[in-house]
């Protein structure tokens, strides 16, 4: 038998496998996984329910493809943000820049939340998560290598993973208290990657 998941798709079908994941990802943020449907999914797109099972092999496989979109959704701009930068200094303010836009997007947020709760109940959500947030640890690190080249391996995968967890808990406590300032935060980060400023 043929898996469908693995099916290779160009043009068309490619941006129907987008609108279905676009579709998927407004009815997560409006009402959680439970409003995840395939009926739902296939009305919100205008497409036919058949081509969930087409495009993914059934609703498991777009729930996978939802998480890691909205993992990337929530994650991406933040690190992408960071990754830009030429230098520590300029690092923070980037980090200045984003994470309050960021934390002040509601979609972002729900999708934020809708993905906690869902990894707790269904484990292969929380694996779909795990290898974006690998990739992003990894390319933090990375940076820092660029940015710090005498540093050795270890503590640039450690300072990647503090990042990594500061972007996140910046996440979480800016979504409990919207008043909260990240500053003191910032300035921890500005002596864990280099820069006293």
């Amino acid at each position: 038998m043929t898996n469908l998941v693995d099916r290779p798709s160009f043009g068309r079908g490619q941006r129907r496998r987008d609108e279905l994941v676009d579709a998927g990802l407004d009815l997560l943020a409006e009402g959680g996984w439970p409003a995840v449907t395939v009926r739902a999914v296939a009305a919100r797109s205008g497409a036919n329910a058949g081509l969930i099972h087409y495009h993914f092999g059934g609703l498991p496989a777009l729930h996978l493809e939802i998480a890691r979109r909205a993992g990337d959704s929530v994650v991406k701009p933040v690190v992408e943000a960071l990754l830009a930068a030429p230098d520590a200094r300029s690092a923070l303010d980037a980090m200045r820049r984003v994470a309050p836009r960021a934390t002040g997007d509601e979609r972002a947020l729900r999708l934020a939340v809708e993905l906690m709760a869902g990894m707790t109940r269904r484990p292969e959500l929380g694996d779909a998560l795990k290898v974006g947030l690998h990739v992003a640890r990894g390319q933090i690190a990375d940076w820092l290598g660029v940015v710090h080249p005498q540093w050795p391996t270890e503590r640039r995968t450690g300072v990647a993973m503090l990042v990594a967890a500061l972007i996140d808990g910046i996440t979480l406590h800016r979504m409990l208290d919207a008043e909260l300032s990240i500053e003191p935060a910032l300035t921890a980060l500005a002596e864990l990657i280099g820069d006293r400023s």
